[in-house]
């Protein structure tokens, strides 16, 4: 747990010492949070231990309850000291909101994923908090109830088809995922017998556009800026790692409409170990989906029946940013892991 602990903590007082200063310390932040791992990365080993996944891993949880209500603590810093007096000003701002883009859309993003796959119903409603507060609530529908069943199909909003750009795919995924989340949780309140008040999607909505009236209280319209530049960063975070880890991806469909079971080799990952820890092994993503259940220290990795991407999680969602570079990269790789599947 050292690693997970230090990868996804040591940034918190780093993020608040650039909101106070912005400038040059705000620019440093933000190349540790990219470049210097991207770097370590690089030269450290790849990690390809598995750790028992039937053990229960309660620090992991007690992490993952901490970086959620560490996210709150983040937004209304970022929003109160960016937005208004006391902290970074001007130019001087710019740093600091993709520093915590990044940090929202690398660690908090990986966490509320987490908490809503867990059992516990306080986990979930944390994760699903924190999606909320970054204007993305729908995502802990539409994630567990569509992307999760029809991953690696066209069915799926949240896979990247083979050739789709990721300006594309983004648009057709927020879209998409919007809408048949929506639809699921109308039909499954619809079966339960549940009045249309218990539709999840209201709390994501009123909740969202609370966050902003909050932002709007902390700091006027400025705040309310700095929360919708900061949450509208973190979905790109959030839409990039979806592209990335099934672009190109397919299951079988049978005749009669039935999807082949998920496999290993329906979602791309990466053995990169400061990445993997600051987003709490979010790329050993095929593991996830044959488990969703798994806490993330358990999850496993298997080089052999896995399809890896060549560069670390973050690393290939900037070359997604270049469709050129990333057709040039990843089509050559996709063809040749689904001829010798």
């Amino acid at each position: 747990m050292i690693g997970f602990l230090v990868a996804t903590l040591v940034p918190i007082p780093l993020l608040v010492l650039a909101t106070a200063t912005g400038g040059t310390i705000a620019w440093a932040v933000l190349g540790y949070l990219t470049i210097f791992t991207a770097l370590l990365d690089h030269i450290l080993p790849r990690s390809w231990v598995n750790r028992d996944a039937a053990q229960e891993f309660k620090s992991a949880h007690g992490l993952s309850i901490a970086l959620g209500v560490s996210h709150l603590f983040l937004t209304v810093i970022a929003v109160r000291y960016l937005g208004g007096p006391g902290g970074a000003e001007g130019w001087g701002i710019l740093p600091v909101i993709l520093a915590y883009g990044v940090y929202f859309g690398q660690v908090s993003h990986p966490n509320a994923h987490e908490l809503i796959h867990r059992s516990g119903r306080q986990a979930v409603q944390l994760g699903k908090i924190v999606y909320t507060a970054m204007l993305f609530g729908h995502h802990a529908s539409s994630h567990r109830k569509v992307h999760h069943v029809y991953v690696a199909t066209p069915y799926d909003p949240n896979t990247a088809l083979l050739g789709e750009t990721f300006y594309a795919f983004f648009r057709r995924a927020w879209v998409g995922s919007f809408r048949e989340g929506m639809r699921i949780e109308t039909h499954d309140l619809k079966r339960a017998g549940r009045s249309r008040l218990a539709h999840p999607y209201i709390g994501y909505v009123f909740g969202g556009l609370g966050f902003l009236l909050l932002a709007g209280l902390l700091a006027g319209w400025a705040g309310i800026g700095v929360l919708l530049a900061i949450s509208g960063f973190a979905q790109v975070q959030i839409l990039l790692s979806d592209y990335v880890q099934h672009y190109g991806l397919e299951r079988a469909e049978a005749a009669d409409g039935r999807l082949e079971p998920v496999r290993a080799a329906h979602s791309w990952n990466s053995p990169h170990r400061v990445t993997s820890a600051m987003m709490l092994n979010a790329p050993r993503h095929s593991d996830h989906h044959l488990h969703p259940g798994r806490i993330y220290p358990g999850l496993q990795l298997d080089g052999e029946t896995m399809p890896m991407l060549p560069r670390s999680l973050p690393v290939m969602a900037v070359v997604a940013l270049v469709p050129s570079w990333w057709r040039r990269v990843m089509n050559p790789r996709l063809l040749k892991w689904q001829a010798e599947a």
